[in-house]
C-alpha cells in the first residue's frame, strides 16, 4: 500500500504528502511530531489534495494514513488555545472550513480507505467515518474526546452517525472514553482489524478489487447510497433507483464491463498488471 516509496504529486504541501503510485492516490497526514493533529493549514492541504485527486484520472483510489507512530489525534492543542480567543465569526470560519474538509473526503467520487494505527482521537474518528472502507492495527485506540473539553464533536457528527448509528454515538459522545479497535469493529467503525504488521498487507488485498471495478460504477454506487440510506423505501426511493441504473446501463463504461464479461476477459480499465492476473 502507502508505506513504500511513491512517485510524489506536484504539491508543495508542509503538513501532508500525497503521491500516485499504480492508480493509488496516497495522503499521509505528516505532523507525526503532534501526532498528526489538526490545524488550519492541514485542513486547507488536504482539502486541496483532495480535491486534486478527485480531478486526476490516473488516481483511482485514494488510501488516507498518518507518518509517524498515530493516525491522527484530532485538534492541535496550539489551535485551540488560539482558537479559544476567537470571535463568533472566526469560529464560524473554522468550522466550515473543517466541514468543507470532511465533506470533500466523504464525497470524494472514487474509493477511499482509511488505514488506521495508534491513536484516532476526535477529528481522526472523523477522518476514518468519511472514508469508505476503514482497516485498523488491532493496536489502535479511538475517541470521541471533544466532551471532555467542554465542546462537541459537531462537524464529524454526520459521517460518524452514519457509520456507527445514533445508539452508539449516544455512549462515546457522552462519555469521550477510548475504545479499542475490537471496539471499532464491533460498533462498526472500521470494517477490519488485523495485527499492525499486517496492516499494509490487508489494505492491498483491498486495493486489488477496488482496481478492477469500474470508475463510473463506483462513482455512480457511491452516489446511489447517499440518496438511498435512512429513507423509506417508498414510490420515489424506487423510481430513483430505476432512473439510475437506466442512466448507468447505457453508457460507455457499462457497455465495455458486460462485453469484457462475456468475452472472459478483463475490462479496458483493468490495469495490466491485474488484467494478466485473471
Amino acid at each position: 500500500m502507502a508505506r513504500k516509496k511513491a512517485a510524489p504529486a506536484p504539491a508543495g504541501y508542509t503538513t501532508i504528502d500525497v503521491a500516485i503510485r499504480n492508480g493509488i492516490g496516497i495522503v499521509s497526514l505528516d505532523r507525526p511530531d503532534v501526532h498528526n493533529a489538526f490545524d488550519d493549514t492541514l485542513i486547507a492541504e488536504l482539502t486541496e489534495a483532495l480535491g486534486a485527486l478527485a480531478r486526476d484520472d490516473t488516481a483511482r483510489v485514494v488510501v488516507l494514513a498518518g507518518n509517524g507512530p498515530t493516525f491522527c489525534a484530532g485538534a492541535d492543542l496550539n489551535w485551540m488555545k488560539k482558537a479559544a480567543g476567537y470571535s463568533r465569526a472566526q469560529n464560524t470560519a473554522d468550522a466550515k472550513a473543517l466541514a468543507l474538509m470532511l465533506r470533500t473526503l466523504a464525497e470524494l467520487p472514487k474509493p477511499t480507505v482509511a488505514r488506521v494505527h495508534g491513536a484516532a482521537y476526535g477529528g481522526g474518528v472523523g477522518l476514518t467515518a468519511c472514508c469508505d472502507i476503514a482497516v485498523a492495527a488491532v493496536e489502535a485506540k479511538f475517541a470521541l474526546s471533544e466532551a471532555k473539553l467542554g465542546i462537541i464533536p459537531a462537524t464529524i457528527s454526520p459521517y460518524v452517525i452514519r457509520a456507527i448509528g445514533a445508539r452508539q454515538a449516544s455512549r462515546f459522545f457522552l462519555t469521550a472514553e477510548r475504545f479499542d479497535a475490537a471496539e471499532a469493529f464491533r460498533i462498526g467503525l472500521v470494517h477490519d482489524i488485523v495485527p499492525i504488521a499486517q496492516l499494509d498487507d490487508r489494505v492491498n488485498e483491498l486495493l486489488g478489487p477496488l482496481l478492477v471495478a469500474g470508475p463510473n460504477a463506483q462513482r455512480e454506487c457511491k452516489a446511489l447510497i447517499r440518496a438511498v440510506a435512512d429513507r423509506p423505501v417508498d414510490a420515489k426511493v424506487v423510481a430513483d433507483t430505476v432512473r439510475r441504473i437506466a442512466a448507468v446501463r447505457s453508457t460507455p463504461e457499462a457497455k465495455e464491463g458486460m462485453a469484457a464479461f462475456l468475452g472472459k476477459r478483463a475490462a479496458a480499465w483493468v490495469p495490466a498488471a491485474l488484467a494478466d492476473a485473471k
